[in-house]
């Protein structure tokens, strides 16, 4: 099977399309044929450097996002049969044409949407779902501000926070501006022409997608005792000091309960993924060039197979 691999850290450079074995599932794992896998900040994280830090060993398969069918079942696995179409979040590997699951890593992909569609949703869905809703302590009517809001977290999280039945304000660039209020926002700034810290004040929640200095900016916007979660930076000990639990790094984590919630919630019509790009898995260098500009509208997503009918 074709799988994308690194040997060293570095840069694109460093990408390897190799030739591998088909693995085995041993217990309590899913092997699955890929039809198609999202691609996210996390990928070239990895490839620069950062897989050490996540308990990585080289060489690194790369890819945590899949869509597809299961090919064969590992001992102990309940809930799936050979054939099933799922989707899901994995450590790694899922750049290839079959990835290794573990059985609470998938769930059954909805049936509304694609395999290509459905590759863009877990990893993004359950980063925005935990932040929002198991830091955030999002609950109905609250004030959420969503920074980044056109991007493959951003574009979801508005709809889950609609869906909760939150007031939603997100920011994105001008030329984003209508896509973001299609999302459903209720308000929307313009980041390029306002600061948005100087616009938006009290509001319950910050999910932050962007980082560095919109980071900083976003502690102004906040209620006392509002939250602040941020899927990018890393929050310093004075400002965890200062804001103690309502101040998080999120770190996204398989859920089955979680996954099962947002499948729910995608066949209802009430979470449609948006694509950016579609790209064939030989221009992976490409792929991970696009997310690493962060200036994506939705997601982009690799087509490892022609998908079944």
């Amino acid at each position: 099977m074709k799988a994308v691999v690194i040997n060293e850290y570095g840069n694109n450079d460093v990408l390897n399309l190799v030739d591998a074995e088909i693995p085995h599932p041993a217990a309590h794992e899913i092997l699955v044929k890929v039809y198609a896998a999202g691609v996210n900040p996390v990928d070239w994280r990895i490839r620069s450097g950062a897989g050490k830090r996540f308990g990585l060993t080289l060489p690194i398969p790369l890819g945590s996002e899949i869509a597809g069918t299961i090919e064969k079942l590992g001992e102990g696995v309940t809930g799936f049969k050979v054939g099933d179409a799922v989707y899901g979040k994995i450590r790694t590997g899922g750049f290839a044409e079959y990835a290794i699951a573990h059985v609470d890593d998938l769930a059954h992909k909805p049936q509304r949407i694609n395999f290509v569609q459905a590759a863009a949703i877990p990893l993004a869905a359950l980063t925005a779902w935990q932040a929002m809703f198991d830091l955030g302590k999002l609950t109905q009517d609250q004030r959420i501000l969503i920074t980044g809001a056109s991007g493959g977290v951003g574009s979801l999280a508005v709809q889950l926070a609609k869906a909760k039945g939150a007031y939603v304000i997100g920011t994105a660039s001008g030329n984003n501006e209508n896509f973001v209020k299609q999302l459903g926002v209720d308000e929307f700034v313009d980041y390029t022409r306002y600061n948005f810290a100087e616009v938006i004040k009290d509001v319950d929640v910050v999910f932050d997608t962007v980082g560095g200095e919109t980071y900083q900016n976003a502690f102004q916007t906040l209620k006392p005792g509002g939250y602040l979660v941020t899927a990018v930076d890393f929050p310093t000990e004075a400002q965890f000091a200062a804001y103690g639990e309502n101040l998080a790094r999120v770190f996204c984590k398989s859920d089955p309960e979680d996954l099962a919630a947002i499948s729910a919630l995608v066949d209802s019509n009430q979470l449609i993924p948006h694509i950016a790009t579609v790209l064939p898995l030989v221009d992976i260098k490409h792929a991970l060039d696009l997310s690493e500009t962060r200036r994506t509208r939705g997601k982009i997503v690799l087509q490892i197979a022609n998908q079944p009918d």
